[in-house]
């Protein structure tokens, strides 16, 4: 399971963030929709079993699944409860043949997620401080500033936006490379879900195996040399040989029909 990278397809209401959030991806992928999501609903006092909710999309969007995070109180922090809940949901998706593309979403007007919940965290005792990080990296295994940053943007911008803090607004992260869409709000207030489904639904005829080979390639090549990149996507290439999706894919360009691709 792949979540979210700097950079990745995505979308971003323009506004000041400091979590830089709305990237479409597939299972693999992750979508991440930084824009809040509609006002219905939203409440100051939810029950910690609606923190996150799971929704299962339908008729053309069959495939996409929706996690909304619904913790107002906390700005959507995550905290050991929010974290459980996504490792529980993410281990069902993984495993559910039937799940194409998972688009995270706010659904509290104003605000995507803002990071670890710090007021927890300080009545955390410090050997539990550890092991729940790396909760985190196993459930959201793209995060990692210092690290995933500057591959993102360059060590030296990196360095500065890491050493002052500072919040970047929608279009200066479009600007440095950290998103890929900046969108004007509407008045729904769901302006990057929109757009997040809307990739999402440009990823559904896609075959899941060429898609899933193609991520791992992108993924592995990055951490490496060009050569070795190279040699990564061979391989992953190779792994499709023999499946049905190929064939599937040729005999439907043959037939010039929309191929109908099984993940096989």
């Amino acid at each position: 399971m792949a979540a979210v990278a700097p950079g990745a397809l995505g979308a971003l209401r323009a506004g000041r963030v400091r979590l830089v959030a709305a990237c479409c991806a597939r299972l693999g992928p992750v979508a991440w929709a930084g824009d809040p999501a509609s006002r219905r609903g939203y409440s100051s006092e939810v029950k910690t079993e609606d923190e996150l909710r799971v929704r299962h999309l339908e008729e053309e969007n069959r495939g996409i699944v929706v996690l909304g995070i619904n913790r107002a109180y906390g700005k959507n922090s995550l905290s050991k409860n929010l974290l459980k809940m996504f490792s529980k949901a993410v281990d069902a998706l993984k495993s559910d043949k039937k799940v194409r593309t998972i688009i995270i979403r706010s659904e509290v007007p104003g605000i995507f997620c803002a990071g670890a919940d710090l007021k927890e965290r300080a009545k955390m005792h410090s050997s539990e401080v550890g092991p729940f990080v790396s909760k985190i990296r196993a459930v959201i295994n793209d995060i990692g500033g210092t690290q995933r940053l500057p591959r993102a943007i360059g060590m030296s911008l990196a360095k500065e936006l890491i050493f002052s803090a500072r919040v970047l607004d929608g279009q200066e992260a479009k600007a440095v490379g950290l998103i890929s869409h900046v969108l004007e709000q509407n008045q729904e207030g769901d302006a990057a879900y929109r757009k997040a489904l809307d990739l999402a639904r440009e990823f559904l005829p896609q075959g899941p195996v060429a898609m899933r080979v193609a991520k791992l390639a992108i993924n592995q090549g990055m951490e490496v040399d060009l050569v070795t990149g190279l040699a990564i996507e061979e391989a992953c290439y190779a792994q499709t040989i023999s499946t049905k999706d190929r064939l599937e894919g040729l005999l439907a360009f043959k037939e010039k029909r929309p191929p109908r691709y099984k993940g096989e």
